[in-house]
């Protein structure tokens, strides 16, 4: 991916961001307090655990020892240190917890500016392109915000960021098969996804055997399980695409509970 291509995935991520401060901005402390389909968290837990992600992208981007120990401090407790760094920035007053994570937006994405698209940046599972933790933020950033859509009962409207989304899905599938050991299919996938405002996201050879089709906006939340497959406009042709489907994620670490059909249910997997 180019520089260029690099600078495009940043605008989107900043863009992003401002949809979701749009949502939390002006929320008054009991809005901060409401409860999340992740059990367990509130408005506040999913701002607070973008705000301590952001810091360790920063970190990794800006000071690759320090992220080296954040890492150690991650490997001596695998299961809890992401809840932790949410439940930390959580107790802070909402005003003090909004202006963090709005600086540290700012603070990442001008770090992440300065990188070429070679560069790579280390991470909690395998190093990144600049453009690779841009598109991970991304992600986070959407999915994050759709748990606080919800919460608020908040309709957002699809953009066309969210190819960056599908396209995390789509490139995980081999690891969502692993994440819940098995093995993943040797032949690819074709993936056509309608596309907000029209058109449509391919990805793979047009010719497979196994294909999902359907929704962009269905897929996203399928992919970062804020929807369960029975919610969504997304199908599958094949037992192994059908079987994805029931296993997709586009986020790192151990599968996620996702969500009972009707919407609420167990912590999403962006965590």
């Amino acid at each position: 991916m180019s520089d260029a291509d690099a600078s495009a995935v940043l605008a989107d991520l900043r863009d992003e961001g401002d949809a979701l401060d749009a949502l939390v901005g002006g929320l008054a402390s009991e809005g901060w307090a409401l409860a999340t389909p992740a059990v367990g968290w509130t408005v506040a837990h999913q701002i607070g655990h973008l705000a301590w992600t952001d810091r360790q992208a920063l970190l990794s981007a800006t000071d690759p020892a320090a992220f080296q120990e954040a890492v150690r401090r991650a490997l001596s407790a695998p299961t809890t240190f992401v809840d932790e760094g949410a439940e930390g920035e959580a107790q802070a007053p909402p005003g003090e917890l909004l202006a963090r994570w709005r600086q540290g937006r700012a603070e990442l994405h001008e770090a992440l500016a300065t990188r070429t698209a070679g560069d790579r940046l280390p991470w909690f599972g395998t190093a990144m392109s600049t453009a690779s933790m841009a598109t991970g933020r991304l992600m986070e950033t959407w999915a994050h915000g759709q748990d606080i859509a919800d919460a608020l009962g908040a309709t957002r409207e699809p953009t066309a960021r969210l190819r960056h989304v599908a396209r995390i899905g789509v490139r995980a599938r081999n690891f969502a098969y692993a994440a819940n050991g098995l093995s993943a299919p040797e032949e690819e996938f074709r993936v056509e996804l309608r596309a907000p405002g029209g058109g449509i996201w391919a990805y793979g050879p047009e010719g497979a055997a196994q294909r999902v089709t359907g929704d962009a906006l269905g897929f996203c939340l399928l992919v970062t399980q804020r929807a369960h497959r029975d919610d969504v406009d997304v199908r599958a042709e094949g037992a192994d695409a059908d079987r994805w489907l029931g296993i997709a994620q586009a986020f790192a670490g151990p599968p996620g509970r996702g969500r009972e059909p009707g919407g609420r249910g167990g912590p999403e997997g962006a965590r």
